[in-house]
This record gives structure tokens, C-alpha cells and sequence, in this order.
């Protein structure tokens, strides 16, 4: 399969325009060797979250369900960003990264669902039993980044428009959708690094604005061009956990300090955090990422009501310019 050539782009396979993000085998075997893991909780029990309000006329309401799934209520339709349910974050259901705590919403409630946003083609993003679940379900549109129609029609799926770096999709009259830059990479078998491109997206609903950042590292003009050239949003969707040791993590994953510097380079109103506290992935404890993000919040002068730390199953509300609880 080829590709248009361009800055992140060699016709075949993908790259960060100036340093590699992706990690080698040698790289991930000295991390695993000499590796301080802070041991989390085997089960959390979530306490009960009334279910997502219905958005007004002028309104987007967002929910966190785990990790990277939010569901966001739009007048233009509902949306999953990078959907994930099953029990583990892995290729196998017997092994790897497994879930310490229910989604937010259940599968079982979630309303009709027009559209999938997916960012890109990791294990904890990219779940093919939950996005053929949808397909059985729902029969949303999937945007994605270019090269992941061929991974989902080959799992069955179909109804997935591929798009790159700054290509917008008119999903209505009033709706927008843009695939955005992001500092990350793909993969999910040995020898496939690459293959498939890597974004976030940003969604305009008429004057509403809405950022996901999916995953990425650290880049001043990365975050700083996405807010210049669409716009502050009214909402951003930003990471803040899977970040330790930074000597590996760094490059492709921010820390809290530097998801409140994402914030400040976008112009966001408000943000949100994700991307913690559902799989044990990297070395930091559960709830590490929260109490580091309030410790930036405070050496930044960001008020904490700014960039907010939600349970699953909550619900931010975006109105005419601004965004609340």
C-alpha cells in the first residue's frame, strides 16, 4: 500500500517530522530490566454516575468512559473516541493489560452511535472486539488516520473514511471534523512499526469546539499550531498518564506538567483528563497522574476548575463558547 508523500510520510511507512517516537526491542528489554513498577489495585469498584444528560440545542455533552473513550452527545450526532470495552488492552483476551475498573457507561447503555473516532492502531485505542461490536450495533462511520481501513476491513469492519494530517470531513452542514497532528506511532505486530498513521481531531459543531488529542508526546509548536490554525477549543481531551520512566516514555507520551503546557500552547478553555487510571501500562502508580496534574496545575497558575480530573461515567457540558460541569 502507498501513501501521498509529505513531511510525515515516505510513500510507505509514517515518521514524526524530527525525532523517532517508537521504541525499539532493545529499548523496551532495558526498560523491562530494570523497571520500578508502583503496584496498583487489582479491582476498583466505580461509584454510581447518573447516566449522560441529553444535550440541549446549543450544547456538547462529553462523557468519560476510560482510558482514551469518551462519548460526546452532539446535535450533528453521537461519538466514541477511540472506543475500548473489552476486559484487557491486548491482541488475546488471556493475556496482557486487563481492565481494574468497569467503563463509565456500558456498552449496553450507550445511545445510538453515528461516529467512531479512532487515533490510532494501539491495543488500548484500537479495540477490534469492541469496534465490531459497534458495527453489529450501531453501524457508525469510522474516521481514522491513513492506513487503518485496510486493518478494520480485513477484521470485518466496514465504513471507515482514512484521513491525514489537517484533511477535514464535513460529517453536516454544521459539523467539521479535522484530523490533527500528533507525536506518537503505530503498531501491533513485530515488524509492522509504522504502517498506519497517528492524529487526534478536532470537532466543530457549529461555534462549539471540541480538541481529542489522542496520544502524543510533548511538542511546543505541535500543540501551538493546532490552536492557531482551528482555533482555541471550548474543550480539549488531553492525557496524562502511561509516562514513566520518562527516559522511554517521553517521547511519544506527556507527563502531567506537560499536558498543562498542551493546554496553555492551545488556548483551551477547559480541558479534561484521560488516558489513567483503567490499564497498568507503564510504571507509575493508578492515581499518580492526578495528584502530579494538580501539583502542575498549581506551579502554573492554572486554576484546577480549568483542567479537570473526572470519574468515569462523568459528564462535561460545552455551551455557546464555554464549558461546565
Amino acid at each position: 500500500m502507498s501513501f501521498p508523500l509529505s513531511d510525515h510520510c515516505n510513500g510507505k511507512t509514517f515518521f514524526n517530522p524530527g525525532d523517532r517516537a517508537e521504541r525499539g526491542l532493545l529499548e523496551v528489554l532495558r526498560w523491562k530490566l530494570t523497571s520500578r513498577v508502583t503496584p496498583w489495585p487489582r479491582w476498583v469498584e466505580l461509584n454510581p454516575v447518573a447516566a449522560p444528560p441529553t444535550p440541549g440545542r446549543d450544547e456538547i455533552v462529553v462523557t468519560w468512559v476510560n482510558h482514551s473513550t469518551f462519548l460526546l452527545q452532539t446535535r450533528c450526532g453521537n461519538f466514541l473516541t477511540d472506543p475500548v470495552f473489552s476486559d484487557r488492552a491486548s491482541p488475546v483476551n488471556w493475556i496482557g493489560p486487563r481492565r481494574v475498573h468497569a467503563p463509565g457507561v456500558p456498552f449496553e447503555a450507550l445511545p445510538r452511535i453515528h461516529g467512531v473516532l479512532l487515533s490510532h492502531d494501539h491495543y488500548d485505542h484500537c479495540d477490534l472486539p469492541t469496534l465490531r461490536r459497534l458495527a453489529a450495533t450501531h453501524q457508525p462511520r469510522i474516521l481514522a488516520p491513513l492506513g487503518h481501513h485496510a486493518l478494520l476491513a480485513e477484521a470485518g469492519i466496514i465504513g471507515v473514511t482514512d484521513l491525514d494530517w489537517w484533511q477535514s470531513h464535513d460529517w453536516a452542514p454544521d459539523c467539521t471534523i479535522t484530523l490533527t497532528p500528533a507525536r506518537h506511532w503505530c503498531r501491533r505486530k513485530i515488524g509492522a512499526t509504522n504502517h498506519r498513521l497517528w492524529g487526534g481531531f478536532f470537532l466543530r459543531v457549529g461555534a462549539q469546539h471540541s480538541y481529542f488529542a489522542g496520544d502524543s508526546g510533548y511538542e511546543p509548536d505541535l500543540f501551538k499550531t493546532i490552536g492557531r490554525k482551528l482555533g482555541p477549543p471550548d474543550l480539549a481531551m488531553i492525557p496524562i498518564g502511561a509516562y514513566e520512566p520518562r527516559w522511554f516514555m517521553k517521547p511519544a507520551h506527556m507527563n502531567p506538567a506537560e499536558s498543562v503546557q498542551v493546554h496553555r500552547d492551545l488556548g483551551a478553555r477547559r480541558s479534561i483528563a484521560m488516558h489513567w487510571g483503567c490499564w497498568h501500562l507503564t510504571d507509575e502508580g493508578r492515581l499518580d497522574p492526578p495528584y502530579a496534574l494538580a501539583t502542575a496545575l498549581s506551579s502554573a497558575n492554572v486554576p484546577p476548575d480549568r483542567f479537570l480530573v473526572v470519574a468515569p461515567g462523568a459528564s462535561v457540558i460545552i455551551r455557546r463558547g464555554e464549558a461546565g460541569m
